[in-house]
């Protein structure tokens, strides 16, 4: 709850991947967002008829997110992704939309002929299993097919133009994008945006981010039980081992897992540069796969609460099972090694200090006997499937979707599948459609709906966090591997013809907000929008942090699409000021204060770290913003301002 915006430090992008032949076509875009939800697709689908009509549909459009956890959110209507930003924020999901759509334009535009291939590698060094207890109540027979407990390779499609100049990549890899925990409070694409930064600006050098031709994904994959911080959870004071259930911490202390690095921006920095360096490498090796063959998708929608399916228990008989109405599990509270949960509860604790928890149960009805029944191991601590009020908690409807291209083959997930989960989804899949040639199935994670996560059944008994948060019970995977076995013997079979399932529900006509929006801003006493009123230092070197301060209206009056709240700009030998960076470079940070609610007036810190082989000579700092008008109806005002220049040197 108190995790609130105060700024950017990594600016959101879209980027979309479009790939036809003669007969279809499929889009794949990948977005720096927490989770994907159905609205936001039929929103896109909806512009993209108005500019491109019959092109772009339900079954081959896929929009994945990579799940970073530092981006805004209120834009997934359902009433429990939404109660930590105090409601729906129509605003989020407005430039969701808007971005996504114009990313995917984007691509159409500069549709043209190309190749495309297909390259793996291991990487390690950026992850490890945060709940190695439930991976261990898999079969051993199961396990001793992997080297690993979570999923160590890389694989990437790389888009080369028929002359074979690169114009993109995707590279699918399994680890959270949490190495910015909960106490940061400015935007960040995280560990897997700043990859795609860096692997960017190595192939667009003369472009600002975001605006260069070469386009790199780092998409997310089956990484519900996977970290990036790899040095393990401990005790926040004391430094003792701990974990979530498990040993624990003094009253005063949280168990958290961190690094590589000593701090998160750090952590950031190094798993990134991990990723990137991995993934160039495999863009530079020859050979690799040219993928040929036909282009196919296909998707359905499933309610999961009416699905029933046989399921073989690992060394015993075979059972029936059903998906249960949504329900999350007491541990869902406490959160993981990675950070608490929403209501903060002690690890397997039934009781909570938050106020935002006694507020929910002033109202939330407790589970029915059926649904302990159906939960089996769950000690439910929310019957989200039981309860719609004011609107309904959790999902029921989920989308499900498959695409073909050539040998390699998408399995468009609809939540955070642990790594065992998403190795049985691969090889359902596989047993299908690669029993005569070569094939690659990649896992692209929450993608199109968010059903939070999904552990094996076997995993799903131990009721850590992952159980817990498997919203329809300890079946929910073999529904699963039934449906994407249903979507693959689809594509398999032209005469095969799948209704498109039931439509999820709009919830907008019904959504609740508590955060009110800007309504106007005042500048601070004696000053006027975009004063600078701390200046940077006459002089700085390489390695020195600078910084300026400007009065300002809120951010959220405009959220700048397309454009920057900083530029640090460079004055050249012709006297001309060039600009060496904006608010999506990992060196900037824009920062956001309210000074006075009652005036509503506010200051923006503008901070540039100067990076080594910075050019030497004159610099500024600038700040760009929008001010809403305390008379004038509510109208906006445009603004900037200006530092006064500063010397850089090498020393």
């Amino acid at each position: 709850m108190e995790q609130s915006g105060e700024g950017i430090h990594l600016r959101q992008f879209s980027r979309a991947f479009l790939i036809e032949d003669s007969t279809s076509r499929i889009a794949f875009v990948s977005i720096d967002s927490a989770m994907m939800g159905d609205q936001i697709k039929k929103d896109v689908l909806k512009k993209l008829k108005e500019k491109l009509p019959g092109l772009y549909d339900t079954n081959n459009l896929m929009l994945s997110s990579t799940h970073t956890h530092s981006t805004p959110g209120g834009y997934m209507l359902h009433m429990l992704f939404d109660l930590s930003t105090l409601g729906y924020v129509q605003q989020t999901l407005n430039c969701l939309v808007k971005g996504i759509t114009l990313s995917i334009l984007r691509a159409h535009d500069k549709l043209d002929y190309g190749r495309i291939f297909v390259n793996k590698g291991e990487l390690k060094g950026i992850s490890m299993s945060r709940s190695p207890q439930s991976y261990l109540l898999n079969p051993e027979v199961e396990r001793a097919q992997y080297a690993h407990n979570v999923d160590k390779t890389m694989v990437q499609l790389k888009f080369e133009s028929e002359y074979g100049v690169p114009l993109g990549v995707i590279n699918w890899y399994a680890v959270h994008a949490t190495s910015m925990n909960n106490t940061n409070r400015l935007i960040s694409s995280d560990n897997v945006g700043y990859a795609s930064v860096l692997f960017e600006q190595k192939m667009n050098p003369d472009s600002f981010i975001g605006k260069g031709p070469f386009v790199a994904a780092f998409a997310s994959s089956n990484l519900g039980d996977v970290t990036p911080n790899i040095k393990g959870p401990r005790c926040q004071k004391s430094g003792k081992p701990c974990d979530i259930p498990g040993p624990s911490c003094d009253v005063d202390e949280l168990c958290v897992a961190s690094g590589p690095g000593d701090d998160m921006k750090e952590s950031t920095k190094i798993i990134a540069r991990r990723l990137f360096d991995k993934a160039y490498e495999l863009m530079a090796e020859k050979p690799i796969i040219e993928i040929k063959g036909p282009i196919k998708s296909i998707h359905q929608f499933v309610d999961m609460t009416m699905e029933e399916v046989d399921y073989k228990v690992p060394g015993g008989e075979m059972v029936k099972g059903k998906g249960c109405k949504p329900a999350m599990g007491h541990t869902f509270s406490s959160g993981t090694i990675d950070g608490p949960g929403l209501f903060s509860f002690e690890g397997g604790s039934k009781s909570s200090n938050n106020p935002l928890w006694d507020l929910v149960t002033n109202f939330v009805p407790k589970p029915s006997p059926e649904q302990v029944e159906c939960h089996a191991e769950k000690s439910i601590l929310i019957s989200t499937g039981e309860f719609n009020y004011p609107l309904a908690w959790s999902p029921k409807i989920v989308a499900t979707q498959l695409a073909v291209i050539g040998p390699l083959i998408i399995a468009c997930v609809p939540g955070e599948f642990t790594t065992m989960s998403g190795r049985r989804v691969r090889k359902a899949v596989s047993d299908v459609l690669c029993k005569s040639s070569w094939c690659t199935v990649v896992i692209a994670g929450l993608c199109n709906s968010y059903t939070d996560y999904i552990t094996t059944p076997e995993e799903y008994k131990l009721q850590r966090y992952e159980g817990a948060s498997t919203l329809f019970g300890p079946y929910t995977l073999p529904i699963y591997l039934k449906q994407y076995t249903k979507l693959a013997e689809a594509l398999l079979n032209s005469d095969v013809k799948l209704d498109p399932g039931p439509d999820p529900v709009d919830l907008r006509p019904d959504v609740w907000s508590l955060l009110p929006s800007p309504m106007r801003d005042s500048p601070i006493g004696r000053h006027s929008f975009g004063d600078c009123i701390e200046q940077p230092p006459y002089s700085a070197t390489w390695g020195q942090t600078v910084r300026a301060k400007f009065v300002s209206g809120h951010p959220r009056n405009n959220p700048m699409l397309e454009q920057t709240f900083l530029t640090v700009e460079r004055l050249t030998d012709d006297l001309n000021w060039n600009i060496v960076a904006t608010d999506a470079n990992w060196e900037t940070e824009f920062i956001w204060k309210s000074v006075s609610w009652i005036w509503a007036s506010s200051v923006a810190e503008v901070k540039w770290t100067i990076p080594e082989n910075t050019t030497p000579g004159l610099y500024r700092l600038r700040h760009f913003g929008y001010f809403r008008m305390y008379f004038g109806g509510g109208r906006l005002g445009k603004y900037f301002g200006t530092s006064e220049t500063f010397k850089v040197s090498k020393n």
